[in-house]
């Protein structure tokens, strides 16, 4: 089997583990897979990276939505057959309609509630972007607390403190880093991708921005991106998320756990 078709292999199955939640966070996700489908020990060259089981974890959620879209299109027909009274002298299962566009030349159909338990959760995707951070160690002077993780939670119990009630900055404090462990490089650019379709353009836009407000703190940020940011109508709480970014670097800081912090944020979404 070649390189690439085992990762491929290792990436799907990681991206299962991971989506019907026998596996917590992406590591243990890839090495359990890969045991499973190599059934020894397994080289870090085989694994996949986080990007390629998330590419794969966002593939099955489409997958699974399309099947319930299917499902529902499906009901709404049996649904129709069942009341609708005949028509031309024919009774309804003598009729063909595929989906409930046919069926509106006939009959207005009732729109399908959407059940929730079968929505993605976007708070698991949150834990699972999370759980690696613990594993990324930072630079020392810049980051005397430790990893990105402990940082995180930092920036959101001073996040909190300040917002409590704003559930898209606060998540924005608490998720603006997990790019770094996707990405160390582009970790902006990794963590908007990894959570594209999970937040709201206004956390996006706080996560993205928050480098230059934290640049246009220390004094580097040109006059123009200057003028830019000011008349954004988040303007302020960008420029508090960089001092909650700035001030969340303490070492011994009590903090939340990760499962505390969503938590939280589901009795936001809930209220």
């Amino acid at each position: 089997m070649s390189s690439d078709k085992l990762r491929r292999r290792i990436a799907s199955e990681a991206a299962r583990l991971l989506y019907t939640r026998q596996a917590g966070e992406y590591h243990a996700a890839k090495l359990r897979a890969a045991r499973q489908l190599l059934g020894g020990n397994v080289r870090a060259d085989d694994l996949p990276t986080n990007r390629e089981v998330l590419d794969e974890f966002n593939a099955r959620a489409l997958a699974h939505q399309a099947r319930q879209d299917a499902a529902e299109s499906a009901d709404q027909v049996d649904d129709w057959r069942q009341r609708i009274l005949p028509i031309d002298g024919r009774r309804p299962d003598e009729l063909r309609f595929d989906t409930p566009i046919d069926l509106q030349a006939h009959v207005a159909s009732e729109p399908s509630g959407t059940d929730d338990a079968e929505r993605l959760d976007r708070f698991h995707q949150y834990q699972l972007l999370l759980a690696p951070l613990e594993q990324v160690k930072q630079n020392a002077k810049r980051h005397p607390e430790g990893d990105a993780l402990y940082h995180s939670l930092q920036v959101f119990t001073l996040a909190r403190e300040a917002l409590p009630y704003d559930e898209e900055f606060l998540l924005a404090a608490l998720l603006h880093d997990v790019g770094k462990a996707i990405d160390p490089q582009a970790p902006v650019v990794a963590g908007l991708d990894a959570l594209a379709g999970y937040i709201t353009p206004r956390t996006a836009w706080l996560i993205e921005h928050r480098p230059d407000a934290q640049q246009w703190r220390e004094g580097t940020l040109g006059a123009r991106c200057r003028r830019r940011l000011a008349a954004h109508e988040d303007y302020e709480e960008l420029m508090l998320l960089a001092d909650c970014d700035r001030r969340g670097r303490q070492r011994g800081a009590v903090v939340p756990d990760v499962e505390e912090a969503l938590a939280y944020l589901r009795e936001l979404d809930e209220m």
